[in-house]
């Protein structure tokens, strides 16, 4: 598993073509999932997968 895409929220609001506060929006409502790593959130791909084709 260590050649899995992690993305940041940028990178993630980038890659669904929306603002950042959406996606921490997406995350705090649970429809996202992400991992925190110190005070920043981790976006697996494959969870950006799965919230767009669930």
């Amino acid at each position: 598993m260590p050649d899995e895409e992690v993305l940041t929220v940028e990178e993630t609001a980038r890659y669904l073509r929306v603002h950042y506060k959406t996606v921490y929006t997406l995350i705090r409502t649970k429809k996202l999932k992400a991992s925190k790593v110190g005070r920043q959130y981790r976006i697996k791909m494959e969870d950006i997968q799965s919230y767009l084709c669930p």
